[in-house]
């Protein structure tokens, strides 16, 4: 298996990431081992989990992913993984952690608190990537950064990243650490794959200018590339369940996926994927790593079997012709998700 960099650290990582966010909701403790021993298995050496997890989020269920994810990794040799966890405060205004009392944010006291917590789930002394899960448009960067700087300074933290954020946010943040001294952002997750390659408009250069990786997440749109939604008699999924949901939030996120828009042309991508003889789950996934600012796609699953489609991008190579026809529909259907 090819290993690519993160940014310009030291982490070495496979091209797919296994994304661990449905594990104690969806995805029960049994279940979770399974795909963790096939992905490990697989040769996949980088997983990604947050402290807010599992989702939807649940005030009561904040942190359980993480201790899935501990105790399997307490059965494995630690410095054979790379291990990714996120800081979430609550300023994104999504939950309420249990043990903290109103409005939390990505400032010195949430992280140093998140970081112990995260440590103590995870079973392990120090954490590869540390990122933060959204930007906090109030808490000046530079406190941020430089409580992120000691926790590389003290060893619990190898590298920071980011999450979900913007060309000047991670510009801004980075021209920080430069002149300020500080650990930079190696890497930023972000959603990013057929229905949603807005990254491309500018974040794309900025990684490239700056060395910084981008670790896709949701590459197959929450599913919505698998073709489950397009059957006349839709199976279940998440989305489905979001929409029913009593939080305005949650619906507004799930119509981002499902709508007129991405089922028209997740259409177009599973005809012109059968086309060529290769899955649409498959083809979605080689798409996001065939970039060269790409360091390693984050793939989820609900169950180990589910993971043999994705796995599957590995050996897709994406020649001229598919590539233009892909582009193609992007270009008749632009930004699917908005």
């Amino acid at each position: 298996m090819e290993y690519r960099y993160v940014g310009n650290s030291g982490l070495r990582v496979s091209p797919i990431c296994l994304g661990t966010m449905t594990f104690g909701s969806s995805t029960d403790k049994k279940e979770a081992f399974m795909i963790m021993d096939r992905a490990y298995e697989a040769g996949i050496n980088f997983f990604d989990t947050a402290e807010l997890y599992p989702v939807p989020p649940e005030s009561k269920l904040v942190g359980l992913t993480e201790s899935i994810v501990g105790d399997w990794l307490s059965h494995k040799k630690r410095d054979s993984l790379i291990l990714a966890t996120k800081v979430a405060g609550a300023a994104s205004g999504w939950y309420v952690p249990p043990v903290r009392h109103g409005l939390t944010s990505i400032d010195r006291f949430h992280i140093v608190k998140a970081i112990e917590g995260s440590l103590k789930r995870l079973k392990t002394d120090y954490i590869d990537l540390y990122q933060i899960h959204w930007p906090d448009s109030i808490v000046p960067k530079d406190e941020s950064l430089r409580a992120l700087d000691d926790l590389v300074k003290s060893g619990k933290v190898r590298y920071i990243g980011t999450s979900n954020d913007t060309s000047y946010g991670l510009t801004k943040s980075n021209e920080i650490s430069r002149y300020q001294k500080l650990a930079r952002f190696q890497s930023i997750q972000n959603n990013f794959s057929l229905l949603n390659p807005r990254f491309l408009d500018d974040l794309a250069e900025v990684c490239k200018k700056e060395n910084i990786s981008l670790l896709p997440y949701s590459p197959i749109a929450g599913g919505v590339l698998s073709g489950k939604y397009n059957s006349d008699t839709k199976q279940d999924g998440r989305f489905l369940r979001y929409l029913e949901s009593s939080d305005k939030r949650i619906v507004k996120q799930a119509k981002r996926f499902i709508n007129s828009k991405t089922l028209n042309a997740t259409k177009q991508y599973m005809d012109l994927a059968n086309e060529f003889g290769i899955s649409c789950i498959g083809m979605a996934i080689a798409w996001t790593i065939k970039f060269d600012f790409v360091a390693s796609t984050i793939i989820g699953a609900t169950k180990s079997c589910q993971l043999d489609d994705s796995l599957g991008g590995l050996k897709i190579k994406l020649n001229r012709q598919l590539l233009d026809r892909i582009k193609k529909i992007q270009n008749d259907i632009m930004y699917p998700m908005g």
